[in-house]
Formats: C-alpha cells, sequence, structure tokens
C-alpha cells in the first residue's frame, strides 16, 4: 500500500523542514509548498491524503485557502490541520469554522503532530459503514458517502458527515461533548470539546435550508441529540 501523501503549506523553511522530516521518519510521503501558488499546483498535480496548513502565508492566509478549498468540488474531501502560532480559543474556532479538520498551535513536537495526523487520516479513510439512514425525508447513505433530501445533494464536509452518519444511527439518545469526540473523532485524540460545537453549527447549516437543522438539538447541560421530535 502506497504510503498516505501529506501536503506541507508552510512558508518558513526550517518548519517546513522539521515537518518532512518528522512525517518522513514515520512513514509518510511529504509534498513541499511553500506558498499559496506552489501549492494550488501540487494539489492539480498529485492531490494528497490530507494537507497541513500554515495560518500566515505570503499573499494569503490559510483561513483564504481552507474556505478555497473546501468550497472546490476536487480539494473538498482532503481534510486539513491547520498549523498557527495563534493559540486564543477565538482563533481556533476560527480555523475550524474556515474548513479545518484539526489545528495545532506552534511550537507542537513532531510526535504530537503525527499523532493528530493518523487521527484525522483514520477518520477521514476510514468512515463508518452502516449503509442507508432514514429521518424525515433526509437520507443518508455511507456507502456512497451522500446526503439526500427530496432528491437534492446536501454539501457536508467529511466530518460533518461522520457527525450526522453517528447521529442518524443513534437517534433519541443525548450525547455529551466528550462522548460525541471518543465516538465520531476517535479515542485518545487531542480535539477539545469545543470543536464539537462547530462542527455541529456547521452541520445545522448544511441542513438548514432544506429545514432539517432542527433535528439536531441541543439538550442544556447536557450535549446534543438529533430527533425528529421537534
Amino acid at each position: 500500500m502506497a504510503s498516505p501523501k501529506i501536503l506541507i503549506v508552510e512558508d518558513e523553511d526550517h518548519i517546513r523542514d522539521m515537518t518532512v522530516f518528522a512525517l518522513e521518519q514515520a512513514g509518510y510521503c511529504a509534498i513541499e509548498a511553500p506558498n499559496a501558488q506552489v501549492a494550488e499546483v501540487q494539489l492539480a498535480d498529485q492531490p494528497p491524503d490530507l494537507i497541513l496548513l500554515d495560518w500566515m502565508l505570503p499573499g494569503v492566509s490559510g483561513l483564504e485557502l481552507a474556505r478555497r478549498w473546501k468550497n472546490e468540488d476536487s480539494t473538498r474531501e482532503i481534510p486539513i490541520i491547520m498549523l498557527t502560532a495563534r493559540a486564543e480559543e477565538d482563533d481556533t474556532i476560527r480555523g475550524l469554522e474556515s474548513g479545518a479538520d484539526d489545528y495545532v498551535t506552534k511550537p507542537f513536537s513532531p510526535r504530537e503532530l503525527v499523532a493528530r495526523i493518523k487521527a484525522v487520516l483514520r477518520r477521514s479513510l476510514d468512515p463508518a459503514s452502516q449503509g442507508a439512514l432514514y429521518a424525515n425525508g433526509l437520507e443518508l447513505d455511507a456507502i456512497a458517502h451522500r446526503v439526500t433530501t427530496a432528491d437534492q445533494d446536501v454539501d457536508l464536509g467529511p466530518t460533518e458527515f461522520r457527525l450526522l452518519n453517528f447521529f442518524m444511527a443513534h437517534p433519541e439518545r443525548v450525547y455529551s461533548r466528550g462522548q460525541l469526540l471518543d465516538h465520531v473523532w476517535g479515542r485518545n485524540v487531542y480535539v477539545e470539546e469545543r470543536t464539537v460545537d462547530v462542527h455541529i453549527r456547521r452541520l445545522r447549516k448544511a441542513l438548514e435550508p432544506s429545514g432539517h437543522d432542527n433535528l439536531v438539538q441541543t439538550v442544556r447541560g447536557t450535549g446534543y441529540r438529533f430527533s425528529t421530535r421537534v
């Protein structure tokens, strides 16, 4: 089996070199891009399995690139881990809301970065396959990786798809943020509980045009549930 390809979009040479070394030691194929222009060429030439994206790049921000790639059909399904020196909670939320699947603060240890990459790849390359699930006209086909309502596709990112898949397979049950992290993101994953809130908002926004956003319900003081009882 070919090694997963990781595209490193980072303008600081020493960080990029260190990251390349760590990834190659861990058995990954590292592809380098010092700026957005080179990254676009690399994406078209050899689409990666995951993107490590620096927040601060010359000419364009990583946030803008993440939003652009998550809106393009050819790159939408590629998971993104944001790399940044910005450690404030608001910055974390902005990074996740741009479409990033995870967020690593500089300086980071190579071991932690590799652990994050493994966790994100595991989630993206091994989605749950429970067949078709239905709820109030909403259909999720895990095998085809498609969500539809009234014969219209619902556009979901990979994390939102896994979250909806889990919810629809376990309706009417309340799950805390920690439980959702364990079930959807996986155990021993370095992700903050606030990450769940960000992806819940993104899931509701995607379901809003069809009127299914109210199926994902907040249970105050406890967590979230998926219910057709509105």
